[in-house]
């Protein structure tokens, strides 16, 4: 019952998008949005807008500076590879500062996970952002390059690359979770993270279960966000028997010695979550951010 009431209420909230399931390495079972076509498109456009901007400015001080007085081919080549080192330094730095998030991602509330429900790794988020390079810049670079006048073997392999260009873009159209060429090689997928405040049922302000700053660095953020999908989801017997699995998972990692009934299972979960919340966001602060578990915990007060 809980869970067709789940579902009237996603229907009746206007959410048509595609929704997929997920199994964590914890065990614990996520539901995550697919991001729209729009919505990523709007995202890649915004941050095309700040990466020019930023590739402008560059160039700017480059040509009063360095390079001015060169020649035309020197400025030209070191002009390409400014920037494709800009334009991969961009999408890589944000997305591994900001867990899979790039500015333009941000603001449309969106982010990269790793599809089998683990951390995003660094290699993962390297590979998808070189890729790009191989669907979109590179075919239209050579298609920019290439005469398009009359109709001989130049304006058919300008067609080529534009075609190239086209065929890999519109890859998204032709999978249930729109993933593109970066997505199927690197294990990644864009889903949609809408801003919501914290439940109030989340942030208890006191509980009998108090927690040493040992015990809060056993997990990081990607954790984190499994228990919170965890405490949100709608009450029935197989949810409590994974809330269950879950404490005790926890209660092992953290070395917790008193036993948990399992009438207090949820409010030692909640308890955790607050205490973990609290402590990840404090340690962010004086920039010590831990990703998941298995980044190593910081040092300092």
């Amino acid at each position: 019952m809980a869970q067709r009431l789940d579902r009237i209420n996603r229907l009746l909230d206007g959410i048509t998008r595609n929704r997929r399931e997920i199994i964590t390495p914890e065990g614990v079972m996520l539901e995550v949005d697919i991001a729209n076509h729009g919505e990523r498109l709007v995202a890649f456009l915004i941050d095309f807008l700040f990466w020019m901007l930023a590739t402008v400015l560059l160039f700017l001080v480059l040509g009063l500076t360095v390079l001015h007085g060169v020649t035309g081919s020197v400025t030209f080549t070191v002009v390409l590879f400014l920037s494709f080192l800009l334009r991969n330094l961009y999408f890589i730095h944000f997305e591994l500062q900001s867990q899979g998030a790039t500015p333009g991602k941000r603001i449309v509330n969106l982010k990269v996970i790793d599809r089998s429900g683990g951390p995003l790794l660094p290699g993962a988020i390297v590979a998808r952002n070189l890729t790009r390079e191989v669907e979109i810049f590179l075919p239209l670079g050579l298609f920019f390059a290439v005469p398009k006048i009359g109709a001989g073997a130049e304006f058919w392999t300008a067609a080529s690359y534009f075609g190239w260009a086209v065929a890999l873009s519109a890859l998204p159209f032709f999978n249930r979770d729109h993933l593109r060429a970066g997505d199927l090689i690197a294990g990644t997928m864009v889903i949609s993270v809408p801003r919501r405040t914290l439940l109030a049922e989340l942030a208890e302000a006191q509980s009998r279960f108090v927690f040493s700053r040992k015990q809060l660095d056993a997990y990081g953020a990607f954790e984190l966000q499994v228990l919170e999908e965890l405490l949100r989801r709608p009450s029935s017997p197989d949810t409590h028997s994974m809330q269950r699995q879950v404490c005790e998972k926890i209660c092992r990692k953290i070395g917790w010695a008193e036993p948990v009934p399992p009438a207090e299972t949820l409010d030692f979960l909640k308890a955790f979550y607050t205490a973990e919340r609290a402590h990840l966001e404090r340690e962010q602060q004086f920039g010590r951010y831990r990703a998941d578990k298995n980044e190593p915990a910081a040092t300092g007060p």
